[in-house]
């Protein structure tokens, strides 16, 4: 009864947020969300089935321009399908989980270091794609990124909409759509995890070798994550789109990809939960430092001295990484599950738990 109680309480206050926020702190909010549906991605790669993949920023960008390219009218120097824009991103998904699947027979044979060099030839090729395919993507420019219409719903600042005396403009609309993506992704991460596919993931992260004994199609397995981790990046990617209003080809490099790492390892390898709060912690962190820079010490915007707010999250994140390395193995998720022994009141769902088979492959 007492989790019902918590979980209304939560949804109560996630529909109250646009009604007293301001922009800053619902475009921040969103920020998170992309992030979070983008972090259980690879979550699923790397945490729980041990792959490492540098690349997951080619499958966002793929995801975003995708969807900019299928749903923009074409002009007279960029390209463009013009299609409904629900399709449009249902087929900039479908697209970044088939270019996961053209790389999927290299990411089912190669592991550990090898998998993630070759997933940096993504990154550069991508990166190299974005700014040189100019009628497609838009160049140095980028493209700016039609609105979503649902049912003749526009997710726009027009037209205009008041909601209890409230304008509701894009970044409201945004706020209920990115909702409903994060609780549809981790819902649908949670169920692989806690299923069989999830204990033959776990299986070959523990010990590949054993999986293979007991029958798990480890090479088959490890393709098909891969396709769809691609896939929850390129959601992501038409998040991030439709909340910029705009893709612009240096926000999609080999920084936003280690971010990604970063939010995993601070949240919690191998979790749906773990993955959200990485993701808001990493998300969040540099747009707080922007918003309060003048307030901090040795914090302040660019070009003025000190350290940029872009530096000082990178600096923090570091240092978060190394805590959690030496002293925290579960990432923020395990310390608070530590921290409910204290508080019996807080009630947190289980990691995924190994099976008997991966338990087994441990005893020498």
């Amino acid at each position: 009864m007492s989790r019902i109680v918590v979980w209304a309480a939560v949804l109560a206050a996630f529909v109250a947020v646009p009604f007293y926020l301001e922009g800053f702190w619902l475009q921040t909010g969103l920020f998170a969300m992309s992030a979070a549906v983008g972090a259980i991605g690879i979550n699923l790669l790397t945490g729980a089935t041990g792959q490492l993949s540098m690349g997951h920023a080619f499958f966002l960008a793929l995801g975003a321009y995708a969807y900019v390219y299928f749903a923009a009218e074409p002009t007279r120097t960029l390209g463009g399908l013009g299609l409904p824009t629900p399709l449009a991103a249902v087929l900039a998904v479908l697209l970044a989980g088939a270019a996961g699947g053209l790389f999927s027979p290299i990411a089912g044979r190669l592991k550990g270091a090898y998998l993630g060099i070759a997933t940096l030839a993504l990154i550069f090729g991508g990166q190299h794609v974005l700014f040189n395919a100019e009628p497609v993507t838009g160049g140095f420019n980028g493209r700016a990124v039609p609105p979503l219409e649902v049912f003749g719903f526009v997710f726009a600042d027009t037209p205009e909409l008041v909601v209890l005396d409230v304008p509701f403009g894009v970044l409201e609309r945004l706020w209920f759509l990115g909702g409903l993506a994060l609780l549809g992704s981790a819902l649908f991460a949670r169920g692989v995890l806690r299923g069989r596919p999830g204990r033959a993931m776990n299986t070959i992260r523990d010990h590949e070798i054993a999986a293979g004994v007991m029958g798990v199609p480890v090479t088959r397995y490890r393709a098909a994550v891969f396709v769809l981790s691609s896939m929850y990046g390129g959601l992501a990617g038409v998040l991030l789109a439709l909340v910029f209003q705009r893709t612009v080809p240096d926000y999609f490099g080999i920084l936003l990809s280690l971010d990604y790492l970063a939010m995993i390892v601070i949240g919690g390898l191998g979790s749906v939960g773990g993955a959200v709060i990485g993701a808001a912690f990493v998300s969040l962190l540099p747009q707080l430092l922007t918003r309060y820079s003048d307030a901090l010490p040795l914090v302040a915007p660019p070009g003025s001295g000190g350290v940029s707010p872009a530096e000082a999250a990178r600096i923090l994140y570091g240092a978060a990484i190394v805590a959690v390395v030496l002293f925290l193995p579960g990432g923020l998720l395990g310390l608070l599950r530590s921290l409910r022994q204290r508080l019996p009141g807080l009630r947190l769902s289980p990691l995924p738990t190994p099976s008997p088979e991966t338990r087994s492959s441990h005893v020498r």
